[in-house]
């Protein structure tokens, strides 16, 4: 059983793996290290786990994805989403799993091609329980979206979870140490390479450090004199309680024209929308958000689910609740993971605009990284392939 703690002087010294980072994907490589008999402690600078970024999410997963990389990421950490309780060894061990789907719409002719293309590629990846929907097949599935639907890719085993449930569930299930209200103030180098962590409380002695510090694993990677192409853009979402009649059992329902999202959570519903106007921010802890963002997210997804007018006719300001966190770009969209030849003992968890779907398996492949286990040279999403020239863009939609 892993303890969550601030930590005295007496916590300090030799560890065989440090976590740089509590957010899930923080999270979930120390329980995969620790499942591998390592002496594991994580960092992190905030009161608990998972309290900045990962909550901040709309807590969703797929496997609808086009690149290989990233499907090969999520298909398995679906699998264990489905079967966590027996991954972390606790008998019963609730999640929240809903897996109501994920609905991509459109209403625009040439969208409709990019749609066909993802279920093609998707298939050239085992993702072979995906859909391609056409209008009349979505309405009678689907009848609150509007007619003006053209077509739709479908696939029910995606869907939404609990974040705080599955970083408790990793940090339970492992026998990690996880130091929280601890702030990295540096890394120590020695002619080896990495050698250790000085915090706000005391130093640590290792030659595994892994920068899973979300939007600051940009901060972390200064330490070691690393430039890392990271890119921390803000995202918002909001809730909205509503007495409007939301249909309980809707999938995860995106609106790729415009990047706008729905889904029905407790007591009304849950909206957002992926500007891609946003600049690159500083991330910060207090992260604002817009007071307009509200009325522009309801006008984006009424377009193609009309109910959203009923709710924009009578929702008041106390109604309301926005929040904001961060997703983490790269050239090529696709995480960091993996060891920094330039920095031995030195790895990267980070990059992430889809850190709690992909989470379980990342931090296993961090794992078998440290573990020798797997191969550098096999892990596609290592940080060297952008000066290898070996990085390509996906197509995945609504990334940005």
């Amino acid at each position: 059983m892993g303890r969550i703690f601030t930590p005295s002087e007496g916590d300090f010294g030799k560890t065989d793996a440090i976590v740089v980072g509590g957010g899930i994907v923080g999270t979930a490589t120390a329980f995969w290290l620790s499942r591998a008999g390592m002496d594991v402690v994580l960092l992190e600078m905030r009161d608990g786990l998972s309290t900045l970024t990962t909550p901040a999410s709309a807590e969703c997963f797929r496997a609808q994805f086009a690149e290989p990389a990233m499907a090969a990421l999520a298909i398995p950490s679906i699998d264990m989403f489905e079967h966590f309780d027996e991954i972390i060894g606790l008998p019963g061990y609730s999640i929240s799993l809903k897996q109501q789907g994920y609905l991509f719409l459109t209403d625009h002719p040439e969208t409709v091609k990019d749609l066909k293309e993802n279920i093609r590629r998707q298939r050239q990846l085992a993702i072979t329980d995906s859909e391609f929907l056409e209008r009349d097949e979505i309405l009678a599935r689907f009848p609150y979206i509007s007619p003006n639907v053209l077509a739709a890719t479908f696939r029910q085993r995606d869907g939404w979870l609990s974040c705080h449930e599955l970083t408790q569930g990793f940090a339970k299930g492992c026998d990690a140490r996880f130091f929280i209200n601890t702030k990295v103030t540096g890394i120590q180098l020695d002619e080896k390479g990495v050698c250790g962590v000085t915090t706000d409380r005391g130093d640590l002695q290792s030659r595994i450090v892994v920068n899973a510090a979300g939007p600051f694993a940009g901060d972390i990677g200064k330490m070691v004199n690393l430039d890392l192409p990271l890119e921390p853009v803000r995202r918002q979402k909001v809730y909205f309680k509503t007495e409007v009649d939301i249909p309980q059992d809707a999938p995860f329902t995106v609106d790729v024209d415009n990047n706008s999202y729905w889904r029905p959570e407790a007591g009304g519903i849950l909206v957002g929308w992926v500007d891609s106007d946003e600049p690159i921010g500083q991330p910060t802890e207090k992260v604002p958000t817009d007071w307009e963002f509200p009325a522009i997210a309801i006008d984006k997804v009424k377009r193609l689910t009309p109910f959203f007018e009923s709710i924009e006719k009578t929702i008041r300001q106390p109604d309301m609740d926005t929040s904001a966190g961060y997703y983490v770009y790269t050239p090529d969209d696709q995480p960091l993971i993996g060891p920094v030849p330039e920095v031995p003992g030195f790895y990267l968890n980070c990059g992430y605009w889809a850190g709690v779907m992909l989470s379980p398996e990342a931090g296993k492949r961090i794992c078998d990284l440290a573990t020798g286990r797997m191969n550098p040279r096999e892990n596609p999403l290592r940080p060297t392939r952008f000066k290898e020239g070996v990085a390509t863009k996906g197509k995945t939609l609504m990334s940005h």
